[in-house]
C-alpha cells in the first residue's frame, strides 16, 4: 500500500472512482501485474492443501486473527477481544506478530497500539512467526493469539478466525494490485470461524446478503460460526493526560487525522460519536510522522477552527502530542462489540480444545519445547 500516495487514493482507483486516462491505463497495467500474483498464491496454497509444503506445529496452541483483504478490516479491535476473552477462560496468552513497518528494535503501530490496550499481555514480533511462538511459549505464554497470520501457513494453527468488513467485504472483488483481496474469496473454506466487523454499517438484509455471498463463493463451505460485531467508541486516549470521556466530542470542533488502512471507517464513526468534524487528512498506512508533519497537521487544525485534534490509537502512539500552543491531540480507542445473535456457543466449542490442549500441557511442558516440521494436514490434526 506505501506504493500509492494513501489508502484512499488507491481504494479509488481500484474501484473505479477516480476517472480519466491515467487512472484507467493504471488499473489495466495493475490488472496484467495480479495475474503473476494470483498465481503464486494459488500454487502455495495448493502445496499447503496437498502436504507438498510442511507446516510447523508449535509448543502451544495457536489462534490465528486474519483476513482476506488488505487495508483495516478491525482486526486489532478482535485480537483484543480474543486476547481478553482467553484470560478470562484461565490462559496466559501472548500475541505474535510479524511487527509490519516496525525499524529495528522498535514496535510496530499494531503492538504499540495492543500494549496501551493490553498492558499486561506478552506481545513477539518476529519475521518469523513460529520463531515467535516459541519464544512466547518459553516466556510463559500458553496460548498464541497470530495478529495477521491467515496467509501465514508456514505456522500450523488449532483455529483460523478471519475478519470481514461489512462495508467492503470482497475487497473490490479483485485480487491485489488489481483489488485489495490478498488471496481468492474461496480461501475462506479454510478458517473455522468469520468475524463480520463494523456490521452496524449496514443493514440485517445486507449482512445476510454478505453471509449468502460468501457462502456460494466457497461453495457451500463456509465456517459454520457466523459472528457479528461491531467497532464501538469507548473514549478518548491522549499520550499526557487520563482518558477522556466520549461525550467529549459530542458537538466540539474536531479536525482528525489518520495514518490506517480504511480512514474512511474512522471518520464515519467520528461522525456517529456526535463530533462537528471540520476537517479529515488521511496519510498512507502505517505512515512515520515527521515533526514536520505533525507541526502542518497543527496548522491546518488551527486554520479549520479545531478545538481538538483527533487520530487513532495507532497513530497517536507515533506523534508527539504535548505542544502547549496547540490544540490536544487525542485518540479514539474503539472496542469490539458482539452483536446479538450471533454463534458465541459455536465460537466457545471452537475455544474448547485450544483452552484443553494449553491446560493439558500446563504441568509438564519444559518452557523451550521444540517444534518440529510436520506436513499441514498432519500439524493441524496434532494441534487440534
Amino acid at each position: 500500500m506505501s506504493l500509492f500516495p494513501d489508502a484512499e487514493a488507491f481504494q479509488r482507483l481500484v474501484d473505479g472512482t477516480a476517472r480519466g486516462v491515467m487512472p484507467t491505463l493504471a488499473r489495466a497495467a495493475l490488472a496484467g501485474l495480479a495475474i503473476p500474483y494470483a498465481g503464486v498464491v494459488g500454487c502455495r496454497n495448493a502445496a499447503y492443501d496437498h502436504g507438498l509444503l510442511p507446516a510447523t506445529c508449535g509448543p502451544i496452541p495457536v489462534v490465528s486473527v486474519g483476513n482476506l483483504t488488505l487495508g483495516g478490516t478491525g482486526k486489532t479491535p478482535l485480537v483484543a477481544w480474543l486476547a481478553r476473552t482467553l484470560e478470562a477462560r484461565g490462559l496466559r496468552p501472548a500475541i505474535v506478530s510479524r511487527g509490519y513497518g516496525a525499524a529495528r528494535g522498535e514496535r510496530s503501530d499494531e503492538a504499540a497500539e495492543l500494549g496501551i490496550l493490553l498492558p499486561a499481555v506478552a506481545h513477539v514480533a518476529d519475521r518469523d512467526r513460529v520463531a515467535g511462538v516459541r519464544t512466547a511459549a518459553a516466556a510463559g505464554a500458553e496460548v498464541a493469539v497470530l495478529d495477521d497470520g491467515f496467509q501465514h501457513r508456514r505456522l500450523a494453527r488449532d483455529l483460523d478466525i478471519v475478519a470481514v468488513d461489512a462495508t467492503d467485504p470482497c475487497g473490490g472483488g479483485r485480487i491485489f494490485p488489481r483489488g485489495l483481496l490478498r488471496e481468492p474469496l474461496g480461501g475462506l473454506a479454510r478458517a473455522q470461524a468469520v468475524v463480520l466487523t463494523r456490521s452496524t454499517a449496514v443493514d440485517a438484509r445486507r449482512r445476510a446478503e454478505i453471509r449468502g455471498m460468501l457462502d456460494r463463493t466457497c461453495r457451500g463451505g463456509l465456517p459454520g460460526v457466523w459472528i457479528e460485531a461491531t467497532h464501538r467508541p469507548l473514549r478518548l486516549r491522549a499520550a499526557a493526560m487520563p482518558p477522556q470521556p466520549l461525550d467529549r466530542l459530542a458537538g466540539t470542533r474536531v479536525a482528525a487525522f489518520a495514518g490506517i488502512g480504511n480512514p474512511a471507517a474512522f471518520r464515519a464513526t467520528l461522525t456517529q460519536a456526535g463530533a462537528d468534524l471540520v476537517g479529515f487528512r488521511a496519510f498512507p498506512d502505517h505512515h512515520r510522522y515527521t515533526e514536520d508533519d505533525l507541526a502542518a497537521i497543527r496548522r491546518w487544525a488551527a486554520a479549520a477552527g479545531a478545538d481538538l485534534i483527533v487520530t487513532t490509537l495507532k497513530d497517536l502512539v507515533k506523534v508527539r502530542a504535548d505542544h502547549p500552543d496547540a490544540p490536544p491531540i487525542l485518540a479514539l480507542e474503539i472496542a469490539l462489540e458482539v452483536l446479538p445473535g450471533s454463534d458465541l456457543t459455536g465460537l466457545d466449542a471452537l475455544l474448547e480444545p485450544v483452552i484443553a490442549r494449553a491446560l493439558a500441557a500446563r504441568p509438564s511442558r519444559p518452557p523451550d519445547a521444540a517444534i518440529a516440521p510436520r506436513s499441514a494436514a498432519a500439524a493441524r490434526a496434532e494441534c487440534a
